[in-house]
């Protein structure tokens, strides 16, 4: 690696030496590569093996042997680009066996594609492009979205889009035309979403005198579709996303559809059947395929805050079919979310004031993710740069390669869409008419906290906001250097006005932020830099690119990326899992951490004793030497410190302002959280200028993987002491015939049996653990643990004593399990 120059047409602390000239192409400038050395040779390779093992019986349901990877990839980013990117059948000379087999399908397929519409100002820069492009993958400083590495340069369909974003209207063949669509979407392993508000209510006429069926209705056709597409062996399940506006005559049926459905769930559940997450008897329940939305304007929110009527209009000629409180329907909404998740909330008037294309239509929908807003019928090309690789060892952001960066990977994206194929004929046209972009990140959260700086806070948000606003500033520069070069997209001129605006928007509200510490200020100098260019550029030019920048969730590519959180998150957990080479695991604290510490300035023996306690806790409260007003650095999404809701809904607010669309993120509340809780998060997010928000409630949903709830809880009954009594207790044997249930386990290798028998009325009263090696001093150990436990259980110690003291507990065996509900354990 050699720092360099940059590539073309920078300005202030980023400059270049090329710029684009009108049709003349691209001069590209070496930043991560050195002249006359191939990436591949300056890093060393090393052979592995890829078995994944079937979770319940040991068996192997992928094997690849040999398959090649640079020495610093971790075993997880291996396994995930090996099963999921590697093309060709297993077993076959054609099936790849290395990552540069798969980086330059790609990336030669780029360098031909922008060689051929005119990109490069000469071979030699199409050749630095292709090394730049190369580098970054190899040494993962960022990742296309999953499409391109499924379909690009194979004899498939050249998709690269994931994002799709469909259109419905009032007529039986629209409605078919929905279902094929989505399906030939889903086919292709991406996600959909759609705006069911120009269908007729239910409560309005047909033309033949009938009444309409209403869109609800039609929603369980397309659910059973994406349910059935989904178990088809698609790359990836079935996603999508259903919009309805909340002035639409059914908006309560829809609001409540899904909880209702959550309640067959339970009542199925406590029936016996399997109703857990992918559960056998889950597919007899509706509308489980799809996240569900309702768009809101602010004349709704406006009525909600000053607690008036809202009325809701028929479709056809918009007349009021019905007055409701608006607060009341409001309430029903967070109702819902309460019980399901579901509903989640788009905001509309704000999605259309930061709108590029208004005077081609308006934004209606968004993809399943509801970070791709734009126009119907359109696709978007997503890729996420990783923002710890630009995070220097002193604590400085590298903000001129961050720079350099932002330019080649939208150079790339653009081109993509020369070469891309499309679903329908009506996706095609748009996307090639209007070529949607969307530029993200992963890795914030991880960078917050090696930087010591808390996700909730205002240093925090400073930072993230100026990095949003160089990267979209800098996207869109680049977009007017690329529209000098190959042209404007096709819809500009109509919308040339709309679009200038917005750029002056962004650059406006990038001015009105405060820049907090020395990384903020020197992001945000730039990011003035960067929209000041962008704007006089494209003022003269037009713009590439009708949009620029999305955060999208970045799943499985930020495993492809060894990122420690994905897109705009904040870490998970302190402590997680590493796979080792042969199959085991071992349980690490985050990098970060350490990082982090010594940043805050923290001797290395006191770094190595808090880190110490956070491997054994899993938290950082009480840990020696770490000071209180530190602790904010360490939260997480979850843990004994986890950062409060309105925490995620700030960050969302800080960075919003910096991206052409929106935000994939879901706003997690505790069980404990009550429905003015979600109506407070809801109307805060309108407030403080969102796109869209999601909220997830914990234990809200039957198939949750993970609770540690009690899911009854006793009424209090008031009761008058007559006399006090001494109690003892009395041992409540079982019967000789009890009822009982043995289950498997396996933990890091260790195999053994849980046996838990119970009283005929009910209530657990014996517990045996049986490890398979008898003998030995483990199983000796549980036998007498089995036996205290139960004891215990008949004199009347309650089950959740136990649970709550024996949680925690760390030691051998530990590691990943047979189980798919827990996938790790810290102890048998």
């Amino acid at each position: 690696m050699t720092g360099a120059v940059g590539t073309s047409s920078g300005t202030g602390g980023a400059k270049g030496k090329g710029r684009a000239t009108t049709g003349g192409g691209l001069r590209v400038e070496r930043v991560w590569t050195t002249e006359g050395v191939h990436p591949y040779d300056e890093v060393s390779w090393e052979r592995r093996d890829v078995v994944m093992t079937n979770w319940r019986d040991g068996s192997i349901n992928f094997e690849q042997r040999g398959v090649e990877f640079p020495d610093f990839w971790s075993i997880n980013a291996a396994n995930i680009v090996t099963t999921k990117y590697f093309r060709g059948a297993v077993g076959t000379p054609e099936r790849e066996w290395s990552l540069r087999q798969l980086i330059d399908r790609v990336v030669l397929t780029y360098r031909r594609a922008g060689e051929e519409h005119g990109y490069f100002a000469a071979p030699a820069d199409a050749e630095v492009f292709e090394h730049e492009l190369t580098w970054m993958l190899l040494h993962q400083v960022f990742s296309f979205n999953s499409p391109v590495w499924f379909n690009v340069g194979t004899a498939s369909p050249q998709q690269v889009s994931a994002c799709f974003i469909l259109s419905v209207d009032d007529s039986m063949d629209s409605i078919l035309d929905w279902y094929k669509e989505e399906g030939l979407i889903f086919k292709g392993g991406s996600g959909s979403g759609v705006n069911l508000s120009r269908i007729r209510s239910s409560r309005e006429l047909l033309s033949s005198g009938g009444t309409a069926s209403g869109p609800v209705s039609f929603m369980r056709g397309a659910d059973a579709s994406a349910g059935t597409i989904k178990s088809g062996g698609a790359t990836r399940r079935a996603a999508k996303m259903v919009i309805l506006d909340v002035d639409h005559p059914d908006v309560v049926e829809f609001i409540q559809t899904k909880a209702r459905e959550e309640d067959k769930i339970r009542a199925l559940r406590d029936a016996g059947f399997d109703m857990d997450l992918g559960g056998a008897d889950i597919v007899s329940v509706q509308y489980q395929n799809a996240n569900n939305s309702v768009r809101v304007s602010g004349e709704f929110m406006r009525a909600v805050e000053d607690g008036a009527s809202f009325a809701l209009r028929a479709r056809l000629d918009g007349a009021v079919v019905d007055t409701v409180d608006a607060r009341d329907l409001f309430r029903q909404l967070a109702q819902a979310a309460w019980e399901c998740a579901d509903p989640g909330i788009q905001y509309d008037d704000v999605i259309n004031d930061w709108h590029t294309c208004p005077e081609t239509g308006r934004i209606t929908a968004s993809n399943p993710c509801s970070e791709y807003m734009h126009l119907d019928n359109s696709s978007c090309n997503l890729a996420s740069l990783n923002l710890m690789k630009f995070l220097r060892a002193d604590g400085g952001f590298e903000v001129a390669k961050f720079v350099r960066s932002v330019e080649l990977v939208i150079t790339a994206m653009d081109i993509s869409i020369c070469f891309a194929d499309f679903p329908t004929q009506k996706i095609g046209e748009t996307t090639r008419a209007y070529r949607q972009l969307g530029i993200g990140y992963a890795n914030l959260g991880a960078l917050l906290m090696a930087s010591g700086l808390p996700y909730d806070s205002e240093d925090g948000r400073s930072v993230a906001a100026g990095i949003t606003s160089v990267m979209t500033g800098t996207a869109y520069r680049r977009s007017a250097e690329l529209a000098a070069a190959v042209g404007a997209y096709d819809g500009y001129a109509r919308n040339a006005s709309a679009h200038q605006r917005v750029m002056r928007q962004h650059a406006d509200a990038s001015e009105r932020v405060p820049a907090r510490g020395a990384n903020a200020t020197a992001l945000f100098k730039e990011a003035t830099r960067q929209w000041q260019q962008g704007i006089r550029l494209g003022e003269k030019h037009g713009w590439r690119n009708s949009q620029a920048s999305v955060l999208a969730p970045t799943g499985t590519i930020g495993l492809m990326m060894d990122c420690d959180t994905t897109g705009v998150e904040p870490d998970l957990a302190l402590v997680k899992f590493k796979k080792l080479v042969g199959g085991g695991s071992m349980q690490i604290v985050n990098q970060t951490v350490p990082r982090a510490l010594r940043s805050l300035g923290y001797p290395e023996e006191q770094v190595e004793a808090i880190v110490e306690h956070i491997a054994e806790h899993g938290h950082v409260v009480g840990a020696p030497g770490l000071k209180t007003e530190h602790y904010p650095v360490f939260d997480c999404a979850m843990g004994e410190r986890s950062i409060a809701p309105m925490g995620h809904v700030r960050m969302m607010s800080a960075v919003q302002p910096f991206i052409s669309g929106a935000i994939s993120k879901t706003v997690n509340m505790p069980e404990s959280a009550t429905v003015e809780d979600i109506e407070k998060t809801y109307f805060e997010g309108w407030k403080l200028g969102l796109k869209a928000l999601a909220i997830y409630r914990d234990n809200c949903k039957v198939g949750q993987p993970l609770s540690a709830s009690k899911r009854a809880t006793d009424k209090a009954v008031e009761t008058k002491v007559e006399k006090v009594v001494e109690y003892r207790p009395v041992r409540k044997r079982l019967p000789k015939k009890r009822p009982s249930e043995t289950v498997s386990f396996s933990v890091a290798g260790a195999k053994g049996y849980l046996t838990a028998s119970s009283y005929p009325d009910d209530g657990l009263g014996e517990v045996f653990l049986k490890m398979s090696k008898q003998g030995s001093t483990l199983a000796g150990v549980m036998d007498a643990f089995s036996i205290a436990v139960s004891i215990g259980l008949q004199y009347g110690v309650p089950l959740e004593t136990y649970v709550s003291k024996f949680t925690n507990m760390r030691f051998e065996p530990a590691g990943m399990t047979d189980d798919s509900d827990i996938r790790m354990a810290t102890s048998v």
